[in-house]
């Protein structure tokens, strides 16, 4: 047994490269532990506050910007083929709305009553999706009316409907060229990037500048938005085709238009119909946002509600919301499956279903007539059921936040002085010159060189643009909010992976968590803490943690059982099986979820600015608020782009560093493992 005790380093020797250097949480210490050291010695000092009303000269060039194109609307080309487009949108909604929602003149009702538009949504969730989707569908119209709602519920159809309708028209032909050519895949994936980083609530000043508020304004800002998940998705979907099938279909000297119209674009559309469920839920999660705008639908109620701080009053339409994004997701899915569900013998087919839709056709079309004869079948009746649920859930939400304001208080305060306090205290109270050497110096540490460039680059731009101060306190409570919703996430997410019945219970949970609008999870948390910047934190940790949890989840539970078994037979336990094995295997999905969370925390910390949370996303509203002060909205929106990408950029590096070193050499301590025991 003596001659063999020298094997087992042996096989550690993969490890070998991962101890040539330090590990990187050394320099990181290191340069933290320097920073402090000089921080203490000048706190301070040009920390680039800027005091009261005092604004740069890039902000006032940004101000005169905004001046000059109002100004010059009836003789600039850009700026009349955008309120061309505009009006062409209100035309457009215009109609649709005296069709189905409001009365169209000089008829005091809609063309198209309730009934009518109820029936023929069930109808057509029967066509696509099946009987089960058929009842949600008319289960959430009808709440739209039992509720008080019905015009606002309609609209946000409408602009949701509208807006991805352009998304399909603009997006299926840059997802064909992003699936079939690398070249257009390489210029347009930047775009995305630049798309997906900035927050939605920067969209609205240059919206409202070129395409003016109301409907346009909140359709256009909803298709920037819904845009990205189309064109990656089906992109991905159609460049993923098997080329076995393309290289048959080849042989028969079919043309690039046949390939993509016979075998690409019908193998793909699976994959397409869940970039479009993914495009419509962004759509609809912008409904809230682009009430800001002017835009028409259920979040005017929500944010209405808000601003005069009625909890009870806000939640009937965020609810309406949610139920709508889940009439939508599920209908959606169902819709994508029901070719297989159907070759598996479940649900309608064949003769059967046929009947079927024509027998409810048929009562379908005569709801609409009778909605359109009779008024009483075209107004929905007040119920009196919203007031009084309003009240109801009020009432239910003080008595939670009485229960809950105790410990709520203890954990703020907590994470306040334990953690918020000091962190801002080193990154707002820094020299700008020390905090950008040491986040410079830190990104090299995590990324290396390609983290460098874009970090030097992307802080020489936030330092151009005048909002240095307000840019490291919303850097403050990102980096707080992105560790808190990692701790949530390594323990949920392995708990997850490790037991299969809690994965059952709440993956549903998880999946309804992101179809819900981000504006909605202010609601409860405002009740909660008040107008603070730890109600932003805490509305940021609450909406970025569902996709965390799941990355983390999968990413553990993809760990190889054969090597769980390899290190169960060298006896660790369930703590060293998680921390020494799991979790260093999976690194990847961690650092995924980590740059993940971030992205929706800091779309969530913008929005946050709204409640009390100050810095950037408050200079965002004050500059679509004011007037005067557009130049510092402008410059606070595209700060908050760069401070985004930076730290998707630190993320991205890091990640790629990580290769797969560490694996190989967890796999080879395994395998020793195994031959030990053996």
């Amino acid at each position: 047994m003596t001659t063999r005790a020298p094997a087992p380093s042996k096989e550690a020797q993969p490890d070998a490269p991962e101890r040539d250097g330090l590990p990187r949480w050394v320099p990181v210490l290191a340069i933290l532990v320097g920073w402090i050291a000089l921080w203490a010695l000048l706190r301070g000092q040009d920390t680039l506050a800027l005091a009261g009303r005092e604004r740069t000269d890039v902000m006032r060039w940004l101000g005169d910007f905004r001046d000059g194109v109002i100004a010059s609307r009836s003789t600039n080309p850009v700026v009349a083929f955008t309120n061309g487009v505009g009006e062409v949108i209100r035309s457009v909604f215009g109609w649709l709305q005296e069709l189905v929602s409001v009365p169209a003149f000089p008829r005091p009702v809609p063309q198209v009553g309730w009934l009518g538009v109820t029936a023929l949504a069930a109808w057509v969730g029967l066509a696509v999706a099946g009987v089960r989707m058929a009842l949600l569908v008319a289960a959430t119209f009808v709440s739209f009316g039992v509720l008080g709602f019905w015009e606002e519920g309609i609209d946000l159809l409408l602009v949701t409907g509208l807006s991805v309708g352009v998304v399909v028209l603009l997006g299926l032909p840059l997802a064909v060229a992003m699936g079939t050519s690398p070249r257009a895949r390489a210029v347009i994936t930047p775009v995305l990037d630049a798309m997906q980083t900035m927050p939605t609530f920067v969209y609205l000043l240059p919206i409202v500048l070129f395409f003016g508020i109301g409907v346009s304004g909140a359709v256009v800002c909803t298709l920037i938005y819904a845009l990205p998940p189309l064109i990656r998705i089906g992109g991905h979907g159609i460049r993923s085709v098997s080329p076995t099938a393309i290289e048959a279909t080849d042989s028969t000297g079919q043309t690039r238009w046949q390939r993509l119209v016979k075998v690409q674009l019908p193998m793909a559309r699976k994959t397409l119909v869940v970039g479009l469920n993914q495009s419509t839920m962004a759509a609809l999660s912008m409904a809230i946002i682009a009430s800001y705008v002017d835009g028409p639908g259920l979040g005017e109620p929500v944010l209405s509600a808000l601003i005069r701080n009625d909890v009870g009053s806000s939640l009937v339409p965020g609810l309406l919301i949610v139920l709508t994004a889940i009439m939508l997701d599920r209908t959606t899915t169902a819709a994508s499956q029901r070719a297989e569900s159907a070759a598996r013998g479940v649900g309608l087919r064949g003769r059967q279903r046929q009947v079927v839709l024509a027998v409810t056709g048929v009562v379908a079309l005569v709801c609409v007539y009778l909605s359109r004869t009779y008024f009483s079948l075209a107004q929905f009746p007040d119920t009196g059921w919203g007031p009084r649920l309003s009240e109801a859930l009020g009432s239910l939400t003080d008595a939670v936040v009485g229960f809950l304001s105790a410990p709520a208080e203890v954990f703020k305060n907590a994470v306040s002085y334990g953690l918020l306090n000091p962190l801002q205290n080193l990154l707002a109270d820094s020299p700008w010159w020390l905090a950008a050497g040491a986040i410079t110096l830190i990104a090299l540490a995590l990324g290396g060189v390609r983290a460098v460039v874009s970090t030097v680059l992307c802080l020489a731009g936030i330092l151009f643009f005048g909002l240095w101060n307000d840019t490291m306190l919303t850097l403050t409570m990102v980096l707080v909010a992105t560790l808190l919703v990692m701790a949530i996430a390594v323990v949920v997410g392995v708990w997850m992976a490790r037991r299969p019945r809690v994965d059952l219970l709440l993956r549903p949970l998880l999946d309804a968590g992101q179809t819900i609008p981000a504006f909605c999870y202010l609601i409860p948390v405002l009740a909660l803490f008040d107008p603070t910047r730890f109600t932003a934190i805490f509305a940021a940790v609450v909406y970025a943690a569902p996709p965390a949890i799941k990355l983390v989840a999968d990413g553990v539970k993809a760990v190889p059982e054969t090597t769980l078994e390899a290190s169960r037979s060298t006896g660790t336990n369930a703590w060293q099986e998680i921390t020494q094995v799991q979790l260093p295997i999976a690194r990847g999905s961690l650092v995924l979820a980590a740059n993940q969370g971030l992205l929706y925390v800091l779309a969530m910390i913008v929005i946050g600015g709204l409640v009390g949370a100050g810095a950037l996303g408050y200079d965002v509203v004050l500059g679509f608020a004011r007037s005067e002060e557009w130049g510092l909205g402008a410059a606070a929106g595209i700060t908050i782009v760069l401070l985004g990408i930076m730290l998707d950029r630190i993320a991205q590096a890091a990640a790629a560093r990580q290769g797969v070193s560490k694996r190989q050499s967890l796999l080879a301590r395994a395998r020793g493992g195994t031959r030990r025991a053996a």
